[in-house]
C-alpha cells in the first residue's frame, strides 16, 4: 500500500555563486509574475534592461560571503530538516510514516521534478507545507499555486492538503520564542523583527475586500476577513504574540522591513534605516531577529548579519546579537513533525483541482 507523501517548499538559491548561475536564479525568480506583478512585456524590459545587466554581479559577491562548502545555507539546511522529520515519521508501530520531499519554488531541486519523483512513488494523498510563516503573494502563494498545478497535473486525484501560514500557531511561536530566549541573557537595549519587506500593492492586491488593506493607519488592529491574506498584520500578530512569550515590554521591541527593491511604496519601517537610527536614539545593544525566514539565508546572513551589523556599529551601536533562524532547532523539528502527524491521523481530504485563497 503506498504511503502519504508531504511535501516542504522553501524559497530556493542558485546552483552556485557563480554569475552567470545567480542571472539564471534572477531571472526565474524575478519572471514571477507573484514577484515582479507587472505586464509581462514590461516586466521583460525591467529585467533585461536594469536588473540582469548589472544585479547578479553583486548578488554573487553576497552569496560568496555565505556560500558553505554544502552550497546555499538556505538549501542545505532544507536539506538536513527534510531528514530529520522525516526520520521522525513512522519511528514507532502505531505512529504512520510517510514519505518527506523537499522542492524549492526557484532553482533546484524544482518544484516540477520533485512531483515527478513522488509520482513514481504513488502517494495515497499529499500535503504540501509552504516553509513561509506569513502569507504574501510573492512568497507562500507563488510556491503553494506552482505545487498545486504541478501536484493536480502529474497526480491527478490524489487528494491533496495544503498547510495554511501558521504564524500565529501556539507551537510555532513557542519554538520562536525558545530559539531566541538564550540571546536575550544578556542586557540589551532594543529588539527588533526585520521582516522581509512588500511593495504596497502586493498587500492590497491580497486584500479580498480590495478596501481595507492600508485604507487606514490602523487598519491591521482587530480583526477583518482580508487579515487571513495580510502579511503586515501577520508579522504584526505574531512579533507582539512572541514578545508575550519573551517577556518584552513594548518600549523594548519594534518592527521594521527590509530587502527592498525598486522605487515603489513598500512597508516602513525600513530596517536598514533604523539600524543607523537606533544608536542616536540611545539603543546602543541591540538584538536582532527575521521571523520571516526559517532558514538563514542571503538575507539574513549577508544582508542582516555581515552588511546590518557593520552599519548599527558604524552608527554608534555597541552590541549587535542576530538570532538565527530556527534552521534545525529541535523546537521547530517537532512543530513541523507534530502537524504532520496530526494530518496522517486525519481523514483524508478531496483532490483539489487548483489553487484557491482562504
Amino acid at each position: 500500500m503506498s504511503q502519504p507523501a508531504v511535501l516542504l517548499l522553501n524559497l530556493g538559491s542558485p546552483d552556485s555563486t557563480s554569475i552567470p548561475d545567480v542571472r539564471r536564479y534572477l531571472r526565474e525568480f524575478l519572471w514571477d509574475e507573484r514577484v515582479l506583478d507587472t505586464p509581462a512585456p514590461l516586466r521583460w524590459f525591467v529585467l533585461n534592461a536594469f536588473i540582469l545587466p548589472f544585479r547578479p554581479k553583486r548578488t554573487a559577491a553576497a552569496y560568496a560571503r555565505v556560500w558553505t562548502p554544502a552550497g546555499s545555507p538556505l538549501v542545505a539546511t532544507s536539506r538536513r530538516v527534510r531528514e530529520k522529520v522525516q526520520a521522525g515519521l513512522g519511528d514507532s508501530s502505531d505512529s504512520p510514516g510517510a514519505t518527506v520531499a523537499l522542492a524549492m519554488r526557484y532553482g533546484e531541486p524544482a518544484i516540477q521534478r520533485v512531483v515527478a519523483e513522488l509520482k513514481n512513488a504513488r502517494p495515497s494523498r499529499v500535503l504540501v507545507i509552504p516553509l513561509y510563516p506569513h502569507y504574501a503573494m510573492s512568497s507562500y502563494e507563488t510556491a503553494a499555486v506552482l505545487a498545486a498545478q504541478e501536484l493536480a497535473a502529474q497526480l491527478p486525484g490524489v487528494p491533496v492538503d495544503t498547510f495554511p501560514p501558521f504564524f500565529d500557531d501556539p507551537a510555532y511561536l513557542d519554538a520562536l520564542a525558545e530559539s531566541a530566549r538564550p540571546l536575550l541573557e544578556p542586557a540589551f537595549d532594543r529588539v527588533l523583527f526585520s521582516y522581509h519587506g512588500l511593495p504596497f500593492r502586493h498587500l492590497q492586491k491580497s486584500d479580498p475586500s480590495r478596501a481595507h488593506c492600508l485604507s487606514r493607519p490602523d487598519c491591521c488592529d482587530g480583526c477583518h476577513p482580508a487579515h487571513a491574506t495580510c502579511y503586515r498584520h501577520q508579522c504584526l500578530r505574531a512579533t507582539d504574540l512572541v514578545a508575550a512569550r519573551l517577556g518584552l515590554p513594548r518600549e523594548k521591541y519594534e518592527v521594521s522591513f527590509q530587502s527592498r527593491l525598486g522605487r515603489d511604496p513598500w512597508l516602513t519601517p525600513f530596517t536598514d534605516h533604523r539600524l543607523t537610527a537606533l544608536p542616536a536614539e540611545g539603543v546602543k545593544r541591540l538584538v536582532v531577529l527575521c521571523p520571516s525566514f526559517v532558514s538563514d539565508c542571503l538575507e539574513t546572513l549577508e544582508e542582516i548579519a555581515i552588511e546590518g551589523r557593520e552599519s548599527f556599529l558604524h552608527a554608534g551601536g555597541e552590541s549587535f546579537t542576530l538570532v538565527p533562524c530556527l534552521n534545525e532547532h529541535p523546537a521547530w523539528i517537532a512543530f513541523l513533525r507534530d502537524k504532520i502527524r496530526a494530518w496522517l491521523a486525519a481523514p483524508t481530504a478531496a483532490p483539489l483541482p487548483a489553487w484557491q485563497l482562504p
